[in-house]
């Protein structure tokens, strides 16, 4: 059965302020707008400022604001001047989505540190600054943090992404016990195959080295799940990931 979309009637998002890294394409496009659609005012984070502004205008096509705020995620200060401009729009920030990642593909032998660095301050150290200029700003807030499969099963030449990976998955099992649940819930989502440029553009998968086999998902399917961690209606989850692959983790 294909999948259809959450009614605009349901409205999780009321009036929530959403912070969503990445938001200008795939993943992190789906789940802005989603998130519009659901009642939520969105600060669309990117830096790509034509295809945020897209985000933006499909946000409020659906009836909800938004905001495009020009940020490199691997720049303090831009992260800093993130969450200053959503909270001087809005006030507050209800929802973290922190989604922004990037990979490499060069073995560990003849990966460039300078590549290593590079990688985790774009895929992990937002995750922390962003927790931490976020949280004092959010009361019964939600974070969610965007994880992989690479996290548990992986390929060559990916080490970094799959390091990064599987310490976001760490980061949010021992943020969820510093924090008190009431104040925010920390989780993340472990994405399989989905059909964005991320996938379609990875040299492995592109050579057959990586095998793309079985359900590939759509940005939309994830979006879904995403938005249901971040929802009250996830009220009980919390320090976990949720794997959303479409099985394919349980047939490697």
């Amino acid at each position: 059965m294909p999948f259809t979309p959450t009614p605009d009637t349901i409205r999780r998002f009321q009036d929530k302020i959403c912070f969503v890294t990445g938001a200008t394409s795939g993943i992190g496009r789906a789940v802005a707008v989603r998130l519009g659609r659901e009642g939520g005012r969105v600060a669309v984070i990117g830096r790509d400022a034509e295809e945020g502004k897209k985000t933006v205008r499909l946000i409020e096509q659906a009836g909800s604001q938004a905001i495009f705020i020009s940020c490199d995620v691997a720049k303090d200060s831009q992260l800093v001047k993130a969450v200053e401009r959503t909270v001087k729009e809005w006030g507050r920030v209800d929802v973290l989505i922190n989604n922004a990642a990037m990979m490499t593909f060069d073995s560990i032998l003849q990966l460039d540190p300078k590549d290593w660095d590079h990688l985790m301050q774009v895929n992990l150290r937002p995750l922390f600054r962003l927790t931490q200029l976020c949280l004092p700003h959010m009361k019964q807030g939600a974070i969610v943090a965007i994880s992989s499969v690479h996290a548990t099963q992986t390929t060559p030449n990916v080490v970094p992404y799959a390091t990064s990976k599987g310490a976001t998955e760490a980061f949010v099992r021992g943020l969820s016990q510093e924090i008190p649940h009431t104040h925010a819930r920390v989780n993340a989502v472990a994405p399989g195959a989905v059909d964005t440029p991320m996938l379609w553009s990875n040299p492995n998968v592109k050579s057959g080295k990586e095998k793309i086999t079985g359900q590939v998902g759509t940005p939309e399917e994830l979006a879904a799940a995403i938005c249901f961690v971040a929802s009250p209606e996830a009220s009980f989850i919390n320090g976990t990931t949720l794997v959303v692959d479409g099985g394919r983790l349980a047939a490697l």
